[in-house]
């Protein structure tokens, strides 16, 4: 059998799922997912993806991950890698804990990631786990609907589909879960094409010029980077000037409560390709995790400020690959 497709490119979107050696379970105690989304977490603040969804079941995973960055390959060796390492070690064991590689689907975001989205949180119910989606732990679904909040969660794209407003777009984020429950949906996955992509024509035509004269089956493809980046000085100089602001008021500390200097530090984490570390250091010497905490509370807040979602939109266009 060969290797699944593998795209890597700044800002691609994946459906990721891992699942156990020969079937058997990855997670054995309630312990072994807390530490599993710990590391997810770990990986959010240092590498920079954005984690949409997620739902661990007992004998593999989901995830919904963007890459501003185009760096799945390190972030997926180092999330199996290291939870393997830590199971073996609780449980004495060696050897392989997942079943070959990881199944890396590439995503269209605007037509796919709302349906994939319940697609995901689905899975306890379909499985019969339990009786309402809901009271899933291991799920991302609780906190989309406001019974717990992870700030290293990516609520603000799919909750922004259902209006500006926070409490009401959780209620209809909730709503349509609840049409799945009562009547039959579709599965996303039916429109899967080569067993890689999903997506309408068009994007799926550029995937394939992407790899032209490359199986899909059989080859690993990394595309890093497609065009340029932009530097951090490109980013905070086109920040300052959408809000009439001095660069050195953005790149100050004692300034930590500007949203110029908010929006800044999320643009230069996603489009410069620059660690958190490296960007905490260019914001006046912050600490990498505040770099995420900082970018996650602006896009909560881009759920519900209409003016402050239209310029970090205008300012998106501008860098975006």
């Amino acid at each position: 059998m060969g290797r699944p497709l593998r795209i890597e490119y700044p800002g691609a979107l994946y459906h990721i799922t891992s699942r156990g050696n020969e079937k058997k379970k990855i997670f054995l105690d309630d312990g072994d997912c807390v530490r599993f989304l710990k590391i997810l977490e770990d990986y959010h603040d240092r590498y920079g993806i954005l984690i949409h969804s997620y739902v661990l079941m007992d004998n593999h995973y989901h995830l919904i991950l963007e890459t501003p960055r185009g760096n799945l390959l390190k972030v997926m060796h180092g999330l199996n890698g290291g939870y393997t390492g830590y199971f073996n070690r609780k449980y004495g064991r060696v050897g392989h804990l997942f079943q070959g590689r990881y199944r890396g689907i590439m995503v269209e975001k605007d037509r796919y990631l709302l349906s994939l989205s319940r697609y995901l949180h689905l899975n306890p119910f379909r499985a019969r786990v339990v009786e309402r989606p809901e009271h899933y732990r291991w799920s991302s679904y609780p906190g989309y609907i406001g019974k717990v909040e992870e700030d290293w969660v990516e609520y603000s794209w799919v909750l922004s589909q259902f209006g500006k407003d926070m409490i009401s777009s959780r209620e209809k984020y909730q709503d349509y879960i609840e049409e799945a429950l009562e009547h039959r949906v579709e599965s996303p996955m039916m429109n899967l094409e080569s067993q890689a992509v999903l997506g309408g024509e068009e994007f799926i035509e550029k995937t394939k010029r992407m790899l032209k004269g490359i199986s899909l089956s059989n080859e690993i493809v990394e595309r890093k980077r497609f065009v340029e980046t932009p530097s951090p000085e490109d980013v905070i100089r086109a920040v300052a000037k959408a809000f009439g602001v001095k660069e050195e008021e953005i790149r100050n500390k004692s300034w930590r409560r500007s949203m110029a200097r908010r929006v800044a530090i999320y643009l230069v984490q996603r489009y410069t390709g620059l660690g958190n570390e490296k960007v905490g250091e260019l914001f006046g010497g912050i600490h990498y995790s505040a770099v995420s905490k900082a970018s996650a509370r602006l896009r909560e807040e881009m759920v519900t400020d209409r003016r402050l979602l239209s310029i970090v939109n205008e300012l998106n266009s501008h860098f975006k690959t």
